[in-house]
């Protein structure tokens, strides 16, 4: 009898025993907000039930009606649809130019960007603090979405960089004898090949402006420029927390990105896997 195939053996056992409790260890906190979404009070529940014992949307419609939900959720897809835009366009040029051509501190640009990645985006907040009030766009959802363009392009430029070291350099060679020029290459060529890493890079452009706090609570100061994270945190107060609120917020603010996650699970099984190893 062959062992491998049993499906009772005691490897598999307890291969199925372990997943089993990665699984409720992941989906348990999950379930838990979703209790406290659903639970009009906005008490902590300590209880280790993860089912809530009379469910009701009274917390969602709160949201709707008693807050500005719907203009923080405005004011985040514009910043993070922005955000996204601009830093793929960006990073995709970018990582292009350094892929393709050969020119000076071509080597230095590398690194710089690498350097980079190696701070948080807290650590420039002073300086970025200073030129965006210079600017005059403290307060104001453009300089929000320059200052995440700028923490998000060395990151969206490395991955993209790798991606384009991927793709032969024969194809455009053979553009050039067509007749294309290189703009022509780029843009007909280059970018619809390397579609999955930019849904990778757009992916995570995409998740950086929509769940960044600190920089947003520092560069916005009135409630109708506040975005969804800065929002939320105006109902943990000192002395007390609307849990039940902040727990149906936060169940909202989720969706979209599991919603990303879903659409764009093909390209990025692609983008990560092709990016890591040049061909």
């Amino acid at each position: 009898m062959n062992h491998d195939n049993n499906p009772f053996s005691g490897g598999r056992i307890l291969k199925m025993l372990f997943l089993a409790a990665v699984t409720v260890a992941v989906v348990y906190p999950v379930l838990w907000v979703v209790k406290m979404a659903l639970t009009p009070s906005q008490g902590f529940d300590a209880s280790a039930s993860p089912l809530p014992s009379n469910p009701d949307l009274s917390n969602f419609v709160y949201l709707f009606k008693e807050t500005d939900f719907l203009r923080w959720l405005l004011n985040s897809s514009v910043v993070s649809a922005t955000t996204t835009l601009l830093g793929v366009f960006l990073a995709c040029t970018a990582a292009y130019a350094l892929s393709r051509f050969r020119f000076p501190l071509r080597a230095s640009a590398m690194m710089m960007f690498l350097i980079q990645q190696m701070f948080p985006g807290v650590l420039m907040m002073v300086p970025l603090y200073i030129i965006v009030d210079n600017l005059g766009l403290l307060d104001q959802l453009l300089g929000l979405t320059l200052v995440y363009a700028t923490t998000a392009i060395p990151f969206c430029v490395w991955m993209l960089k790798g991606y384009f070291d991927t793709i032969p350099r024969d194809l455009e060679e053979a553009a050039l004898m067509d007749g294309a020029t290189p703009a022509m290459i780029f843009w007909r060529i280059m970018l619809p090949l390397s579609l999955p890493a930019v849904a990778v890079t757009a992916l995570f452009s995409f998740m950086t402006a929509w769940n960044e706090f600190i920089l947003a609570a520092i560069f916005m100061n009135s409630s109708e420029h506040y975005t969804l994270p800065v929002g939320l945190k105006t109902m943990v107060g000192q002395f007390s927390t609307e849990w039940g609120h902040f727990a149906a917020g936060a169940i909202l603010v989720s969706i979209p990105v599991v919603a990303l996650f879903f659409a764009l699970q093909k390209q990025l099984v692609g983008g990560l896997t092709a990016g890591g190893v040049k061909g």
